[in-house]
């Protein structure tokens, strides 16, 4: 990770201690946000700080976040999402993945067929809304335990994506 980043991010410091879990959470990870699928990996970002947001995980909130500009290429728009994505420069499908999103993450036991029908009827199929709620539950527990240990997000996240330099 320090090769390709040019730094170790403070999560995968913090996840070390406890290799075996280190591995599984990492797996899982690299399984939802490596994959094809028919969310790009800036919408899979898109959930992540969306979501983390709401969890108020600063760790995630900056760090995908960062990760979020360089794949849209988009300076602004991380600071959207974490906000308000309703009123964020993205499309009414990327609205609705992420309502859905929402829902998942702070009212699952309130999730429904109209809630996956809204999704099926912006194009997602089947496997992607599984997609959105499993990156969403994923991220669920990055922030709880962000939160729990108190990772703070390593400096460089801040300006990644923000300008050409």
């Amino acid at each position: 990770m320090q090769e390709k980043a040019g730094f170790i991010p403070n999560i995968f410091l913090a996840w070390a201690h406890r290799p075996d879990e280190f591995r599984a959470f990492f797996a899982y990870h690299d399984a939802l946000m490596e994959k094809e699928s028919g969310l790009t990996k800036a919408e899979r970002e898109m959930i992540i700080v969306a979501t983390s947001g709401l969890n108020q995980c600063i760790y995630c909130v900056v760090a995908h976040g960062a990760i979020l500009r360089i794949r849209e290429k988009n300076p602004l728009i991380a600071d959207q999402v974490a906000t308000n994505f309703r009123k964020a420069d993205i499309s009414e499908r990327q609205k609705a993945m992420l309502d859905f999103a929402v829902k998942v993450s702070q009212r699952s036991s309130e999730v429904g067929e109209l809630d996956i029908k809204a999704l099926l009827d912006q194009g997602f199929n089947e496997e992607d809304v599984w997609d959105i709620g499993a990156i969403t539950a994923l991220f669920a527990l990055s922030n709880r335990i962000a939160n729990m240990a108190g990772i703070r997000p390593n400096e460089e996240f801040y300006q990644m994506g923000r300008s050409e330099s």
